[in-house]
């Protein structure tokens, strides 16, 4: 099978893998109809992290076709069209019962086994995938597939956030998982939504997502742009969602006091003053998404057609073309890319 195989920083390459078997009884095999380039996916790109083997298989996010199954899946059966959590989860043990899959005691990040591929080999499958109501519509893929990762992601940044009615929520990151928080906190029921950003392409799906204000300011400028915005006081409550010390801090301060700061960018240099952080009064909350969590419902809405996350997707490549949306997306020409099969 084919598979994007990242060999160091900047070096990207598609080639013939050996097609993943079934291992454990538990283990699922898909046939992938769709994967996608994360923004976590450049951190190695960029050199910033390193890879955990050379050459790595990439990707972490997919939905598809379930092929085969282990004689103890019991939830998902062979042809079911699935999406699949980026985190492997049992869904049964009490970190997962308590909402929180992404952290499962027997967790397996999907970028072990690489999703950027024809096929790819699920643990856990009856505790990780979610069969769609019937096959979709090819239309509704790209919003599926962004329900594997960015969408929940965004999500759980707004949840954690605590966006609902009568709320301002502010989203620090103009990425997909920061306008996939945009699109959550309007579904939460937020009154107004303030996103930072300098893209103007982003800045119109922002405001298609429910976006009220645009802040082009960064750092405390912005922080206090959000200030001005609410008559000093500041948001409820800040999706971050870069994972940089600037940006953190830009949502902490750009957070009331006694309000909420949901962290979903995977942080990278992050380093929290302790005085500093106290007198903020601020909820941190954040980490790895529990995905899973939520799939069932992100996906009935996007099978009703209520929402259209996959709107996030701006360049859609065949898989031979790898290499270039990793360099659409480092150099920010592509806000998230889409890989074909």
């Amino acid at each position: 099978m084919r598979g994007v195989m990242m060999y160091g920083p900047g070096d990207v390459r598609v080639e013939e893998r050996d097609a993943p078997k079934v291992v454990e009884p538990t283990d699922a095999i898909v046939r992938l109809t769709a994967s996608c380039i994360c923004g976590s996916d450049l951190w190695p790109y960029r050199g910033a992290e390193p890879l955990y083997t050379t050459p790595q298989a990439m990707g972490h996010e997919y939905v598809g076709v379930v092929e085969q199954i282990g004689a103890q899946v019991k939830n998902v059966k062979v042809g079911d069209f699935v999406v699949g959590s980026f985190v492997a989860s049992d869904n049964t043990c009490e970190i997962c019962q308590a909402g929180y899959q992404s952290r499962c005691i027997h967790n397996v990040m999907m970028g072990e086994f690489g999703t950027q591929a024809e096929l790819t080999r699920v643990p856990l499958a009856d505790g990780t995938l979610v069969a769609t109501p019937g096959q979709p519509e090819a239309d509704l893929i790209p919003s599926l597939l962004a329900a594997s990762d960015v969408l929940g992601t965004g999500w759980y940044g707004a949840v954690a956030a605590e966006a609902g009615p009568g709320k301002t929520i502010s989203v620090v990151g103009d990425g997909a998982v920061g306008l996939s928080a945009v699109l959550a906190a309007k579904q939460l029921g937020a009154e107004r939504i303030i996103m930072f950003s300098r893209h103007p392409e982003r800045q119109a799906l922002a405001r298609a997502f429910g976006a009220t204000d645009i802040i082009e300011d960064r750092g405390d400028e912005g922080a206090a742009k959000v200030k001005e915005l609410t008559g000093g006081y500041g948001a409820h409550g800040t999706v971050e969602a870069v994972g940089t010390q600037e940006s953190m801090w830009q949502a902490i301060n750009a957070t009331r006091p006694g309000g909420y700061v949901g962290y979903v960018g995977v942080s990278h240099g992050v380093e929290l003053d302790g005085l500093n952080l106290f007198f903020t009064s601020v909820h941190l909350h954040g980490g790895p998404a529990p995905v899973r969590q939520y799939l069932p419902e992100l996906i009935q809405l996007i099978w009703d057609r209520a929402i259209e996350p996959g709107k996030v997707f701006d360049l859609t490549l065949p898989i031979e073309d790898a290499a270039e949306g990793y360099k659409a997306m480092d150099q920010r020409s592509a806000t998230k890319v889409l890989l074909t099969f």
